[in-house]
């Protein structure tokens, strides 16, 4: 599965800023002290609206997974997709394509680590890979 391109607006800019240099954001309110997700625009928590964006450290496990059937093109076989829920070790919990993944071994709990990809006409993108 490729992904689709993604491009920046205003409020995305700093993410893909880091992205770009292989860094992962989340956002942080510094008033209750908790982690949100990026696309975050209060606080998940307290709701508090003084989200910044801080540095993640791209680690996490996952909880859950799904496999999207792949469909035979142009002679190809299909190639079926990893999608899984990580939950990073800063709290939020990202959807990230798992490229690499052996279906075999998906574990809950398994970690893994974020990496970014740049599709075509795109922004880098988050995915994530197992390690250990």
């Amino acid at each position: 599965m490729s992904l689709a391109p993604v491009v920046r607006d205003d409020f995305s800019a700093p993410f893909f800023e880091a992205s770009a240099e292989g860094r992962l954001l989340l956002r942080f309110s510094p008033s209750s002290g908790a982690w949100s997700e990026p696309s975050a625009m209060v606080c998940s928590v307290s709701q508090a609206a003084d989200l910044e964006w801080r540095e993640a450290s791209g680690r996490g496990h996952l909880v859950s997974w799904t496999i999207k059937p792949g469909r035979p093109r142009d002679d190809q076989p299909a190639q079926d997709t990893v999608i899984g829920i990580v939950e990073t070790e800063e709290g939020p919990w990202l959807t990230l394509l798992l490229p690499d993944a052996d279906v075999a071994a998906l574990a809950v709990g398994a970690a893994v680590e974020v990496r970014f990809v740049q599709p075509e006409g795109s922004e880098h993108l988050p995915v994530g890979r197992f390690v250990g």
